[in-house]
Formats: structure tokens, sequence, C-alpha cells
């Protein structure tokens, strides 16, 4: 992890504190640094999920982790739920200890191209059959894709950026920065391609001007998604009227940056909906995030894996993705007016964000 000045360092980690505090309200059985697992104990498993990190998102550990180990459990099949912590070798050895194990089916969240390639072939090499979850290895020889329609993802987000610059009424041409998610993320490149539909005609008829240096890639690092913006802020005398950030916790770092420079709020977009994010929401300082509901992606995802351990047709294949066959859910733009809905759903608690000086934004 990049490291700035002390000062910079320590604003970050208090957002950061903030965004822990946040999270500590789940219930949700936690993946740990190792994994879960639904009856593969030490012995034979059918199927394994491998997941990334604990650090481009806390969906991981609070969601995906429980949710498919659950599902799972309860369809009988024994599986391994295994995060990487970051690590792509790490990932290539949980592979390979889930394929020695007699799995014949792998959930599959790369770390990047090159790596979710080469645990790919091993598996099928050795007769097991992958399926993409969340992020697609594009050309990989995976047999199906799960996720979200994630240009669909940064369309919402554009849009949304575009409706809260409109409510603003800012002076002028509104100066608009983009923090991108991890340039070796193909998701990241989805979403970007889905809000750049969106912006860059704004941007070219002149209703709405790019950041000077307003147009940078993060790894899907808070810490260095903070130095990035502080950068922005500089280069452009202070001056921007909104930011595209591609999830909440790079919108984090935008609402710790501004709070040090003594700005106020300004249009802001996240994903991921995180209970930090729909803090940041309901308090004014972020203007939306994109739900995507885990629940139902790693449902489908189990649902698929369940199919093909057991010889049945793979239920919901709803489209082709770079020649893999998808199954493609869809996102939901989430502000003030309909946050309820992650309550409604289960996917937050209300005592997640309705806690501390969040409570009083609450209804």
């Amino acid at each position: 992890m990049r490291r700035g000045h002390a000062i910079l360092l320590g604003a970050v980690l208090v957002t950061l504190a903030a965004a822990v505090a946040g999270c500590g309200g789940s219930s949700k059985k936690s993946s740990g640094t190792t994994g879960a697992s639904s009856g593969g104990g030490g012995g034979k498993i059918q199927a394994c999920a491998l997941l990334p990190d604990t650090k481009s998102s806390t969906r991981y550990t609070l969601f995906d982790a429980p949710y498919l180990t659950e599902a799972f459990k309860q369809a009988g099949v024994s599986a391994q739920v295994l995060n990487a912590l970051g690590d792509a070798q790490k990932q290539k050895s949980q592979a390979q200890q889930c394929l020695a194990k007699g799995a014949k089916v792998i959930l599959l969240d790369q770390l990047n191209a090159a790596s979710g390639t080469a645990i790919t072939n091993l598996a099928v090499q050795q007769g097991a059959k992958v399926i993409d979850y969340d992020r697609l290895v594009v050309g990989s020889k995976a047999a199906y894709y799960v996720s979200f329609d994630n240009v669909r993802v940064g369309k919402l987000q554009g849009e949304g950026l575009v409706k809260g610059l409109d409510a603003s009424k800012t002076s002028g041409t509104p100066v608009v920065a983009r923090l991108n998610g991890g340039i070796t993320d193909n998701n990241a490149k989805l979403f970007k391609q889905g809000y750049d539909s969106v912006l860059d005609p704004l941007f070219a008829s002149g209703k709405l001007k790019a950041a000077t240096a307003g147009d940078q890639w993060t790894d899907w690092d808070p810490i260095k998604g903070r130095q990035i913006f502080d950068q922005m802020l500089a280069r452009n005398n202070n001056q921007i009227n909104g930011v595209l950030a591609a999830n909440d916790g790079l919108a984090g770092s935008v609402v710790a940056s501004l709070k040090a420079h003594g700005l106020k709020p300004v249009p802001l977009t996240g994903q991921d909906a995180t209970p930090t994010g729909v803090q940041f929401i309901l308090a004014g300082w972020q203007t939306g995030t994109v739900y995507k509901s885990v629940r139902k992606e790693a449902d489908a995802a189990a649902a698929a894996a369940i199919a093909i351990v057991k010889g049945k047709p793979v239920p919901g294949v709803n489209g082709t993705t770079s020649g893999t066959k998808s199954i493609l859910l869809t996102p939901v733009w989430i502000t003030k007016k309909n946050y309820q809905l992650l309550f409604d759903e289960g996917f937050l608690k209300k005592s997640q964000v309705c806690t501390g000086p969040y409570a009083k934004y609450c209804s």
C-alpha cells in the first residue's frame, strides 16, 4: 500500500475508521482472512468460491462470503469460500487446493486478467468448470459469467452525477473529476464505459468541463484515491464541482479531502451501497450510490454452480458477454429518496446506518 505524508494519511485513516465503525453493526459472519466452508472441512469438496480481497470493497466479507456459504449449505453441496486478500499468487494456490480436494466448479472473482486466465486454464485442464463471478476474465475458458450489467452501473452513476449537478445550480460551467477503479479490472472499464457515455457528450458540448488531470485510475485504493484527489484539487485551484467516484470507498476519499480543505459538499457518486456510503448520502456529502444486490448475485452464482455439480441446466442465463454465457442482473441507483429499499431487502440494517451522528437523518 502506498503511503502519503503523515498529515494526509492521518486524515484518511479517520475516514477509514468511520467506515469500519459504519460496518460494525453487521450480524453476518465474515469469511475472515482464510475463508468459510460449507461441509468441505479438510476433506473432499464439490465447489469452491474464490473472492479477491477485503480492500476494494467491504462487500466480500460482509455479504458475498456468508451468502455463498449459506446457498451451498442449503443445497447440500460441500464447498469452500476463500479470500485471496489481494494476492494473485495466493488465489492461484487456493484454486490448486480446491481442485486437489475434488472441486468440479470454481466461482472465480479474479484479481487480474493474467491470474484469472491461469486459474481458469488450470481448472479446465483438470476437468472442472469455471464461473466468472462479478468480474469477467475476457477471452478465458470460463463456462459462465454472473454479474450485474456493469455498463448500466456506470450509466446510473453518470446520470446521477448530472442530476446532482443540475440540482446544485453551479454558476458557470461545472468542472467534473473522475476517480476510476482499477485499470486491470474489466468491471472498472465497463463502469467507465457507462459513465463516459453520459459525460463525454456533455464535455464535448461545453455543458461540463473536465477537470485538469481529472480522469485517474486508483487501483480501488481509498488511500491512493485520496492522494490523487488532493492533487486534482491543487491542479484545479480547489474548483471541482462534481466527482464521479467509481465506488463508495473512493467517494469516502473525496469526502475526506473536501473536509480537510474546508470545502463544501459537491455532487458525488458511489457504488456498493455500503453503510458509510449511505451515511454520507443522508448527511449530504454523497449524491447517490449504485446498489447491486449481492444476495441476488451470490444466489444466482451459487445456483449456477449447484446446477453444474448436480448435472442440471444452469438457470437464469440471459445473454452473452465477450462470448461467455452470462447471467446479468439489474442495478439500482440509491439516493435519499429510496435508501429505505436497502433495509427493506435486508441488504443493510437500520442500526448499521442510523447510528451516532447519522441517526438524526433517518426517518
